[in-house]
């Protein structure tokens, strides 16, 4: 599955001009832009799974994209348990991928 990101100057929803945000996934730089949320810029650099569960080892990635599932919970700014669906991506964020939920997280 290649990249979804498509060029600003491109996007017939939003015209305008965009900002770029640029944020560390697993200590990999990666950019995005204003608005969009850390599951959106993760997928658009091609990576799928966002945690794995704690008692299978599953993989869990972005499920319903609503922040129903917890299926996308990820580390922000030392910050375990966000959703990434949910949280809007903020220029200099630190993101952690791949750790298993707390032990109030999301389900299996």
């Amino acid at each position: 599955m290649g990249a979804r990101m498509l060029p600003a100057g491109a996007d017939p929803i939003r015209p305008l001009e965009t900002t770029a945000v640029t944020i560390t996934v697993d200590g990999e730089t990666v950019t995005g832009i204003t608005g969009q949320s850390i599951a959106g810029i993760v997928m658009a650099c091609d990576q799928l799974e966002l945690r794995r569960t704690a008692s299978a080892d599953r993989p869990r990635g972005v499920f319903c994209g609503i922040g129903v599932c917890f299926d996308c919970l990820i580390e922000v700014n030392g910050v375990q348990d966000v959703r990434a669906c949910q949280r809007k991506a903020r220029d200099g964020d630190a993101v952690v991928t791949g750790g298993k939920p707390s032990a109030h997280g999301g389900a299996e």
